[in-house]
Parts: C-alpha cells; structure tokens; sequence
C-alpha cells in the first residue's frame, strides 16, 4: 500500500472490528527540550490530511513540553490477533481554536466542567481542592462552561511510520514510511 494513512485506517477499523476496547488509546511521547521524554496515554479524536488530532490542557506537562519541542510520537497497541502496533512521528502545533471550541462543545458537560477544575499536571494538597474547584465551576457555568484559555487541540503531522504485525518465529512484519515530499512517502522495509 502506498499510503501509510490508508493502511493507518484499515488497521485502526479492524481492531476496533476484532473488539479492541479503545482503539483510539494511544501513547503520546514528548522530550524536553535537553531531552527528557515522558510518555502518557491520550486519545486519538481525528485522523485527517493534516494528521492525527488529540486535545488536552496546553499547560500540562505534555502542552509545555510540545511548546518547548514540538516534535512526538504516538504509539498504538492493539493486543488482538494479529496483533499490531503503529508509531507515528512528527511535528506537533495546536488546532484552529474554532476547532477546539467545536470539540469541546461534544464532550460530556462533566468532562467540561472538569477541564475548568483541574489545572492538570499542578500539585495540589488534596482531593477535596479537586472536588471544591469542580463545585465551584458547575455553579459559575451551570450547564454551558465555555472553552477554557488553556485547552484546546493539537494535530501531529507525520514525518514516518512504522507498522508493526505479530507473525511466527518473531519474524515480524515491519514497514516503514518515510515522508519524501508532500504526497509521497518512501516504504522500507525493516528486519524485525
């Protein structure tokens, strides 16, 4: 197949088909800008010709890290027969704001209201800050929280691929792409 996105998409559908739970749970890696990585899990909530798009609190340690070093990974695993596993790499930049608005108009009115309680990544003292924050923010917007400053989306636009399938004898099938210009991409290879 010449398009890793093709490809990205009939493996994403067929474990979702096979009965992965999230399909969509993939592991974002980012790095300091001396080259710390971290790593968390987050969900995919688009795949289209710019990328793969999540959101999140851009001043969480996984938003300061992106502004910092903008380049990640993402990492799918999906533990069903065959058995397969996808990175992704790439430049990451936020979203039109239009589109976060849009996003997180769909989430559920908790999970809004929780994204103007928690200041993720922030220590706090105690678990009852957490709920008092969440109290205070369902009585200040009810039922109508609006887009918060500091969260919104980010798209990753690829620069290679690799595709990973379980087969016999640990003698996986690997295959990577590369960008070669915009449209093209160079497929190798890769002994397991």
């Amino acid at each position: 197949m010449d398009d890793p996105f093709e490809l990205f998409r009939e493996w994403f559908d067929a474990a979702g088909a096979a009965g992965v739970e999230l399909p969509e749970a993939m592991t974002l890696a980012t790095a300091t800008p001396d080259g710390q990585p971290s790593g968390r899990t987050v969900l995919l909530k688009g795949v289209d010709e710019r990328g793969f798009v999540f959101f999140t609190n851009y001043e969480s340690r996984k938003g300061r890290e992106l502004e910092q070093n903008p380049h990640a990974a993402l990492v799918f695993v999906w533990h069903v027969e065959p058995r397969r596993q996808v990175i992704v790499r790439g430049r990451v930049e936020r979203v039109p704001q239009a589109e976060s608005e849009a996003y997180f108009r769909t989430r559920p009115l908790g999970s809004r209201l929780a994204t103007w309680a928690s200041r993720q990544s922030e220590v706090i003292p105690d678990r009852e800050t957490l709920e008092r924050a969440y109290s205070d923010a369902e009585e200040r917007f009810g039922d109508d929280p609006p887009l918060p400053p500091w969260w919104g989306g980010y798209v990753l636009a690829p620069e290679a691929f690799e595709f990973w399938e379980n087969r016999p004898n640990r003698l996986h099938e690997r295959l990577q792409y590369t960008r070669a210009e915009p449209g093209s991409w160079t497929l190798e290879r890769l002994a397991p």
